[in-house]
């Protein structure tokens, strides 16, 4: 019976170190599981912050887009409006220097007829004429020049 008695105490001693050793391994796969869940979390945490940093930017890139588009409207705005404004100045630039050249060729006609008349009296100059808005001279002379079409185009 004694032996009996020492193979039932070793039986019991190996199913009772399975046991230990199932419980072990256990206690193990439930550790790695549980470390597997915090490493999954982690890195569901790191790809939701990548996600919001990346949506931040966007917004951030359409915010300062829609600054550069208002900026080069305003700016093209503000070319039309020079552009518009030189094109009326190079007309009037035109029309003057036309009003100057006629007017030059005025006080060149009167310096002529002057030195006509002082040389060879023959004419005399009537200087009301000048003075008077109804003769014929004044009339001439303080007519407006206009441009042509031909200078605007």
């Amino acid at each position: 019976m004694a032996s009996s008695r020492g193979s039932g105490s070793s039986m019991m001693r190996s199913s009772s170190s399975e046991e230990d050793l199932q419980q072990i391994m256990d206690q193990r796969k439930r550790k790695r599981m549980q470390s597997n869940r915090e490493s999954a979390r982690r890195s569901r945490m790191r790809k939701q912050k990548h996600l919001d940093d990346l949506t931040a930017q966007v917004s951030e890139l359409t915010r300062e887009n829609n600054q550069i588009l208002t900026s080069m409207n305003i700016t093209s705005q503000l070319y039309m409006n020079l552009e518009a404004e030189n094109s009326v100045l190079k007309v009037q630039m035109a029309e003057l220097n036309t009003r100057l050249q006629s007017l030059n060729e005025i006080i060149d006609f009167v310096n002529s007829s002057s030195r006509v008349l002082f040389r060879d009296d023959l004419l005399q100059v009537n200087h009301e004429s000048f003075v008077d808005p109804w003769s014929s001279a004044a009339f001439y002379a303080n007519q407006p020049i206009m441009a042509s079409a031909e200078m605007i185009l």
